[in-house]
């Protein structure tokens, strides 16, 4: 082999590893205002019964929330959220809860979801076990929807990131 294909490789691969390890370094973590759009009220439909979601402004490095949900005309299920800023970004705290506030989840733990990124008026979070993603998108001025992504096997290839709406909400007063 010749010793200038060698050196050319080498020169290549040590480009591309100071391009990514640049990259990597400039990218900016994400804030609580990429994900301000959540501020407000909001109501769907979900497994036959209502949906509704309420989320604060950012204020003192958080953003508060809830999502309630209601089947049968009696509560199923509660969701307490807490978007905590961080260095790293802003991190997603969940809690679930049955009627009569009966947490699912034990006392000391939450489900934590960590920023991945953001594009105007939509935020990409992926759980700590990195089984599941989360995009908020504000789709239309008072549509949010929320996805829900898992990883799908593709013939022959790396598996992919597949996501479907899960909650559909439009803005109330």
């Amino acid at each position: 082999m010749n010793i200038k294909y060698i050196l050319s490789f080498f020169l290549v691969l040590s480009v591309i590893t100071v391009t990514q390890s640049s990259a990597q370094t400039t990218a900016k973590p994400g804030t609580l205002n990429d994900i301000s759009f959540l501020n407000g009220r909001w109501k769907g439909i979900y497994n036959g019964g209502p949906i509704e979601a309420s989320w604060t402004a950012p204020e003192g490095n958080n953003i508060a929330g809830f999502i309630r949900m209601i089947k049968d005309d009696k509560p199923a299920l509660y969701e307490l959220f807490a978007f905590e800023q961080t260095e790293k970004g802003p991190v997603a705290h969940v809690k679930h809860f049955k009627p009569g506030m009966i947490s699912l989840e034990e006392k000391e733990v939450s489900d934590t979801y960590n920023f991945i990124e953001a594009k105007k008026n939509q935020a990409l979070f992926e759980k700590d076990d990195i089984s599941v993603r989360i995009i908020y998108e504000l789709r239309k001025q008072n549509q949010l929807v929320i996805q829900r992504g898992k990883l799908e096997e593709v013939a022959g290839g790396t598996p992919k990131w597949t996501f479907i709406d899960l909650f559909i909400f439009n803005r109330i007063p």
